[in-house]
């Protein structure tokens, strides 16, 4: 999975409409994300986390009656990611929307319901809109789960701690999806699979080759003396 661009409105302290485009440095490899405290670091991965999840790390709950993400006295907040994912026919671009709004967007309204949008960035195809079936569907495409996803992205945040100490097999999973190196479980997996049939095809054919009498040399000639006999 690779994040190509990060566009939000209204979230915590940074107000107004911001993007970052994360493509132009797809060829250097690892970058960081670096700037003093309160600099709005963590609000790119909560509007990363949002546009994917529609869920914080910082944040238990966003619905329709609580919303602590939105920048205060705004009406309205929105985070938008576009991501690129390795497939076999080549790489497919998806872009995940996720948005809240107030009433008639005054600071001070009724929260509405929240609206999560997964749709197709080539062709622009809706492929998702239901609230509660996007972070499935982004789940099933990418292979992440939210706390395999914020384990991955917040290591900078201080989350290392927390990696090291999780069970091996999270640990193995999480760092086969950021590397891409998935498919080499996969081809384990194949190879053990095909291995055991075939043990157990092996074990069935040696447990019907003893019921099977070998002649011994002298049976054999009697029968071919017995044979020659009947010809004669």
């Amino acid at each position: 999975m690779r994040i190509l661009t990060v566009q939000f409105k209204n979230l915590n302290s940074l107000v107004g409409e911001w993007k970052i485009d994360f493509a132009s440095f797809v060829n250097d490899g690892i970058f960081a994300i670096t700037g003093p405290t309160g600099a709005g670091k963590t609000t790119i991965l909560d509007a990363i986390c949002l546009a994917l999840y529609g869920r914080t790390p910082r944040l238990a709950t966003i619905s329709a009656s609580e919303n602590e993400a939105m920048s205060r006295q705004t009406g309205e907040c929105s985070a938008e990611v576009t991501f690129e994912l390795a497939d076999q026919d080549g790489p497919k671009v998806y872009r995940a929307c996720w948005s809240q709004r107030r009433a008639h967007k005054k600071a001070d309204a009724k929260l509405q319901a929240p609206k999560h949008e997964l749709a197709d960035a080539t062709t622009g195809q809706i492929i998702e809109d239901k609230l509660t079936a996007v972070k499935d569907k982004v789940i099933a495409l990418t292979g992440l789960k939210f706390e395999q996803f914020t384990k991955s992205i917040l290591l900078a945040q201080g989350s290392f701690a927390a990696f090291l100490q999780a069970p091996s097999k999270d640990r193995s999973e999480i760092l086969e999806q950021i590397t891409g190196t998935e498919i080499y479980s996969q081809i384990s997996t194949s190879v053990y699979d095909r291995s055991k049939k075939e043990k157990d095809a092996l074990a069935r054919l040696e447990a019907e080759s003893k019921g099977i009498d070998v002649l011994t040399a002298e049976d054999e000639a009697k029968l071919l003396a017995s044979q020659t006999s009947h010809k004669e």
